[in-house]
């Protein structure tokens, strides 16, 4: 199956510009083009797994870095959508983020997030335990929580920031995509996750 860049209803987003948000959705795009010809090249390697063993193990190892950007952009984009939207106190997500974060759970997000180095901070829910757990992850396609599904995901490579702010723009940029963050989107996928 090949997969095809969604298209996303983006408003124009405070803070973060329309050159910025137009270049961030053709990486994107890169990532399910990438993923799409790795696919296609490892059904095509494996007639001859013995002779093309070099590199059917590199397109392996690259295959959950192109899937993992394709899908975490999936989830980044589709939180803007339809417009900025403020978290409901009353909501099942206002509540136990609430309950579980007393009232910090924005900075701490936005703590992880500031951190050191590129990567994702990302909101998990963990039906098992009825928790959160919240984390950074450094290389997109490892260090997840298994099988948790995301609540939230804040991407914080350089690409998400370097055009509007410069190297040292994280922070600014961070306030920027908690102003424009359509929480809604992280509403339902928390209702979701309790199924």
């Amino acid at each position: 199956m090949a997969y095809e860049a969604k298209q996303f209803n983006l408003p124009s987003l405070e803070g973060i510009s329309d050159e910025s948000v137009k270049q961030h959705l053709g990486l994107y795009a890169g990532y399910v083009k990438n993923f799409n010809a790795i696919a296609g090249k490892l059904v095509e390697y494996a007639k001859d797994a013995e002779g093309n063993a070099h590199a059917l193990s590199e397109l392996i190892r690259r295959k959950p870095f192109e899937f993992d950007g394709m899908r975490l952009h999936e989830l980044y984009f589709e939180q803007f959508e339809n417009g900025a939207k403020e978290l409901n106190a009353e909501s099942e997500l206002g509540k136990k983020s609430s309950a579980e974060y007393h009232g910090y759970f924005v900075e701490y997000m936005k703590a992880i997030g500031g951190m050191r180095g590129p990567g994702w901070a990302i909101l998990y829910y963990d039906p098992v335990g009825k928790e959160f757990q919240a984390g950074f992850v450094g290389e997109q396609h490892q260090g997840h929580l298994v099988g948790l599904p995301v609540i939230l995901a804040l991407d914080v490579w350089e690409h998400a920031f370097l055009l509007d702010y410069g190297a040292q723009g994280k922070g600014k940029y961070i306030d920027a995509f908690f102003k424009n963050l359509n929480w809604g989107v992280a509403e339902k996928r928390f209702s979701e996750a309790q199924k």
